[in-house]
């Protein structure tokens, strides 16, 4: 089983750590709930289903059960939150203490650079565009950057990249991406990219100056029920593939272009506001 602190998940660590237990000798739900000290006989099973949370003496009794003591205790607490958390900000607050135990013990946590590089609009454009300027100087760089940012700026973006990891430096100037794409889990990634959305809806707007020819805009505004929204939801997701697709496929790369696909909320639903 793998250590705690590559997990981000606390219901998938749970469930790991009962299958584990379970083949190496005879282990039920039953047990593993009793251990925790909990009179339902299935409710580790319900919580690994996430149908039920954990409550704050609930997380003691698992944590305990499963023999975690220390800074194990300590992320396992701090990935419960950040799991069963609704508020962004909590689930944030949750996830650099889990990122903070990882460092502190020299473990590094997978996606433990999502929140770093979705913190400034400047991280994923650099990555895209310093590997198609190959020797190209932080000046250089910056030139070709919509909107202006300074060459000081690039090489602390460079230097950020390639210490993550998100780049690899192959000579003078010349850099390479480790991966072609970036992911992390699920939830980490949504709450990271949060910020970046935002940064990219203001630099949306300003891009509005441009010549027509270099971008392009267009919006409805429409009335829909909860099934329509659903349905366009799932159009946009198709959509936005068959984008990916087309530039993946793209040999001659060079220019790095932001695509937004946004559907959002004008009014507040009349049916259930009727009768306040």
């Amino acid at each position: 089983m793998k250590p705690i602190i590559e997990y981000t998940d606390f219901r998938k660590y749970m469930l790991d750590f009962y299958e584990e237990r379970k083949l190496r000798h005879v282990f039920s739900w039953r047990e593993f709930s009793k251990s925790a000290g909990f009179t339902s006989s299935s409710y580790m099973k319900v919580v690994c289903d996430g149908k039920s949370n954990l409550s704050r003496i609930g997380i003691e009794r698992t944590g305990q059960a499963m023999g975690l003591v220390g800074f194990e205790m300590d992320y396992f607490r701090a990935m419960v939150n950040f799991g069963q958390e609704t508020s962004d900000e909590k689930k944030r607050t949750a996830y650099e203490e889990m990122l903070t135990i990882a460092k502190t013990h020299k473990v590094r946590v997978v996606e433990g650079e999502l929140f770093d590089f979705y913190e400034s609009w400047k991280n994923p454009v650099i990555r895209e565009l310093a590997p198609m300027m190959p020797g190209a100087t932080p000046g250089e760089i910056a030139r070709n950057c919509y909107p202006k940012i300074s060459a000081l700026e690039v090489k602390q973006t460079l230097d950020f990249l390639t210490n993550a990891g998100f780049l690899k430096k192959t000579a003078e100037n010349t850099f390479v991406q480790n991966e072609t794409s970036i992911t992390g889990s699920p939830e980490a990634t949504r709450l990271a990219i949060r910020d970046m959305h935002r940064e990219m809806a203001k630099i949306a707007a300003s891009s509005l100056d441009l010549a027509k020819a270099e971008r392009n805009f267009s919006g409805v505004t429409m009335g829909i029920s909860k099934d329509s929204y659903e349905q366009i939801v799932k159009e946009l997701d198709e959509c936005r593939r068959k984008v990916i697709s087309i530039a993946a496929g793209d040999k001659n790369i060079n220019q790095v272009y932001r695509l937004n696909l946004q559907l959002f909320p004008l009014t507040r639903n009349t049916k259930e506001n009727s009768h306040e």
